[in-house]
C-alpha cells in the first residue's frame, strides 16, 4: 500500500496503469494493483527500529501499552494491522531499518 495524493482519481490511476501496461506489458501483478481507501480508525502506533524479524517484541510493547490504557489490540480479533516501511531493506543495515507499526485497538 502506498499513500496517494487526493488528486489521483480512479481515472488517473487507470491511465497510469495503462501506460505501464504499454511500456512493460501485461502481468498478473499489474492486474492486482488497485486504488482504494483505508479507514484506519483508533490505533496504537510505534516506530520499530531494527530488523523485521525483531518486530514481535515491539508489538508486545504496543499491546501492553494498549492494555495499560484500557484498550485491547484488535488484530487478534480480525483487525488489520498497518506497516509503513521507512527504509529500503536492499540498501539499509537491518539494525537501522525503521518501520511504523499500527494496530487497531478497541476499548475494553
Amino acid at each position: 500500500m502506498i499513500l496517494q495524493p487526493e488528486v489521483v482519481t480512479p481515472e488517473i490511476f487507470e491511465d497510469a496503469r495503462e501506460q505501464v501496461r504499454r511500456k512493460r506489458g501485461d502481468s498478473a501483478s499489474l492486474s492486482r494493483v488497485r486504488l482504494g481507501t483505508f479507514e484506519e480508525g483508533l490505533c496504537v502506533q510505534a516506530l520499530h527500529i531494527g530488523p523485521y524479524a525483531a518486530e514481535p517484541s515491539t508489538v508486545e510493547r504496543m499491546r501492553a501499552f494498549a492494555q495499560e490504557n484500557g484498550y485491547r489490540d484488535y488484530v487478534e480479533f480480525g483487525g488489520k494491522h498497518h506497516e509503513i516501511y521507512l527504509g529500503d531493506p536492499r540498501k539499509s543495515n537491518p539494525a537501522k531499518l525503521k518501520t511504523v507499526l499500527r494496530h487497531p485497538i478497541r476499548r475494553i
